[in-house]
């Protein structure tokens, strides 16, 4: 049985493409790939469009939905309190790509490493945050995977708690939808941290990824991530007129295709120009077992011009001379971190491990 929400409907499938695509010029020479979209009604848990939502792929930073639930539900629990201090510890300090800046023994409040975490996407941060909840990063990632199971997950499974590449750290589209409107329907009240548009760590500013938050009104966050494997994911959640909806996309090339697609998506869901009567989310099939595919020599080679140029001109929006879906100007919500040194963490290497 297929996956596709409108396979059997042929002329509404054709029908929607065309309606989802109207702005996009025939392209014939393409190596373009088609990756996971899903759109879904947040309040019904309705799946308005889809297309391999139940493929699996690298989640890069959107890992750290997972990663801010964990801690959420240990906030709830009394395990640590906002005021709990977050040291960057040897492990943290590690860790590759979108680092905070901060040197071993700096610390912050756990507030300002969820900021850090979800806003500035700091994968440093996110491993200390983990170290500072758990008795070690281990321990968290099994707590990870241990709510993943709990909340019907089947295509997914976490190997560290931000999202740098390991072929242990899969998704899916269906669950990173299932895993974002569990976030805020147990923890509205911690929507701040999804809705700042930009953080400064000791003065310097970091700004998020995700446009939707100063062009598309409406928008309440969640979270972007991209690395070569995945390309440029997004998990986007935004209401008006009282109702809530929620864009998955993988793959994207670039930052403006990722957001305009977002936001020309969520226009059309808004409007009620997509289907509906597709089932739940929950309905959606994973493909358990499958290989993630790897973007790496699409968009990290010297094929990643020819790419980049086929994705433009079948998601033209937002370039020159093109319709944009990022019409609005919303004033940045910005959060200051201010760190410290705890006086207790001490610069000692860590033991090398003994030749085989």
């Amino acid at each position: 049985m297929s996956n596709d929400t409108t396979a059997e409907r042929p002329w509404r499938r054709q029908a929607l493409f065309a309606s989802l695509f109207a702005l996009a010029p025939v392209f014939t020479g393409a190596p373009a790939l088609a990756t996971p979209v899903l759109v879904v009604d947040a309040d019904s848990r309705q799946v308005l469009y889809q297309e391999d939502a139940g493929a699996p792929w690298y989640p890069a930073s959107t890992t750290k939905l997972m990663t801010a639930l964990v801690v959420f539900e240990a906030l709830k629990a009394g395990e640590v309190t906002m005021s709990t201090h977050v040291t960057m510890t040897r492990n943290a300090t590690k860790q590759a790509f979108l680092e905070s800046g901060l040197t071993l023994g700096r610390a912050m409040t756990l507030e300002d490493a969820l900021y850090a975490v979800i806003t500035a996407s700091a994968n440093d941060v996110a491993v200390a945050l983990a170290e500072a909840v758990a008795p070690d990063q281990a321990a968290f990632v099994a707590r990870m995977n241990k709510t993943a199971e709990r909340l019907g997950l089947t295509g997914t499974h976490f190997s560290n708690p931000n999202g740098l590449f390991d072929k242990a750290n899969y998704t899916t589209a269906r669950d990173l939808a299932i895993l974002g409107m569990e976030v805020d329907r147990a923890f509205p009240g911690y929507r701040r941290f999804f809705q700042a548009s930009a953080v400064t760590i000791d003065g310097k500013e970091i700004k998020s990824n995700n446009l939707l938050l100063t062009q598309f009104s409406g928008t309440i966050g969640m979270k972007t991530g991209f690395i070569c494997a995945s390309g440029r994911n997004i998990v986007g959640l935004a209401t008006r007129g009282g109702r809530r909806m929620m864009v998955v996309i993988l793959g994207a090339t670039t930052e403006r295709e990722r957001n305009e697609r977002s936001a020309q998506y969520l226009t059309q869901a808004f409007d009620g120009r997509l289907p509906t009567g597709a089932g739940p989310v929950e309905g959606l099939q994973n493909k358990v077992g499958a290989v993630p595919e790897d973007m790496r020599i699409r968009l990290c080679t010297d094929k990643a011009a020819a790419y980049e140029a086929s994705r433009d001109a079948l998601y033209p929006m937002g370039l020159p001379g093109q319709e944009t879906f990022l019409k609005d100007r919303i004033a940045e919500q910005v959060h200051t971190i201010k760190t410290w040194v705890d006086e207790t963490v001490k610069d000692v290497p860590l033991p090398k491990p003994r030749p085989s």
